[in-house]
């Protein structure tokens, strides 16, 4: 089930409901993605249903945690010069980052050095269990990354998540450890890679984090991006206004957002 919240331009509020083709059909009962998730009902939609190219997809929901995990990509952290970590490098992006899978994404004035990551979300059911997957970009001011000691600013920035296009189910993706991930720029092919490379399995980060942190329904867990990052270019080549970014994974879909200006 592909797990959905959208609205219809110029009709209001938020919908909730299920991608079917070409097609997204709204719940009847009133329920969300986080209940959804949270009860693993696969009931089908039973409301009313609109064409997919008709409506606005919004993000899935608002996570009440964003994990993100840094260097779980072997290619990627030699191509940042660093050592493979003994154990997941983990971090907090804030709510307030979570962003449509449309965008926009926008560039604070004080970051000059703006980046993109492209990364297979886990989206968490009940009882530490596994609700879905997600499509998400892990934005990144590498300016502030580099000279600050805590990646707050840097990587939990408004609008520095985009998500979606939808929350597909878990019993809908037999192997999450084994999807084709590629990021383009402005059509340009940037990153292509499987999430084979994990360094840390999906088992392994869920395991990491609750040992400290009840993982609760809804929370997002971003499991690294491979190389091809805009900073590890030659020359390095960092996001501006004007630019469009698609991510896509095998299985899951594609976002795509745009950079604007703050």
């Amino acid at each position: 089930m592909k797990l959905c919240t959208f609205q219809i331009p110029g009709n209001g509020g938020a919908l909730a409901g299920e991608v079917r083709g070409d097609h997204v059909v709204a719940f009847n009962d009133g329920s969300t993605v986080v209940e959804r998730l949270r009860s693993a009902d696969r009931t089908p939609a039973a409301g009313d249903a609109f064409a997919l190219d008709e409506v606005e997809l919004l993000a899935p929901y608002v996570p009440r945690t964003i994990f993100g995990v840094g260097l779980n990509y072997r290619e990627h952290a030699v191509e940042q010069g660093a050592e493979l970590p003994e154990e997941p490098v983990v971090f907090l992006k804030q709510p307030g980052s979570a962003a449509p899978p449309g965008g926009p994404v926008r560039c604070p004035q004080v970051v000059r050095r703006l980046d993109y990551e492209g990364e297979l979300a886990v989206a968490m059911g009940a009882d530490g269990r596994i609700g879905g997957y997600a499509v998400a970009d892990d934005v990144s001011a590498r300016d502030l990354q580099r000279r600050e000691q805590h990646w707050t600013r840097a990587k939990g920035a408004d609008t520095f998540c985009p998500f979606g296009p939808w929350v597909t189910t878990a019993d809908e993706v037999p192997d999450a450890e084994d999807l084709a991930l590629r990021t383009w720029v402005n059509g340009e092919l940037r990153q292509d890679a499987r999430t084979s490379d994990l360094l840390f399995s999906i088992a392994e980060l869920i395991e990491f984090i609750s040992a400290t942190i009840r993982l609760e329904p809804g929370d997002l867990i971003l499991t690294g991006t491979p190389s091809g990052v805009g900073m590890a270019l030659d020359p390095r080549r960092f996001l501006v206004p004007g630019d469009i970014v698609r991510i896509e994974i095998e299985r899951l879909g594609a976002i795509e957002h745009g950079i604007v200006a703050a």
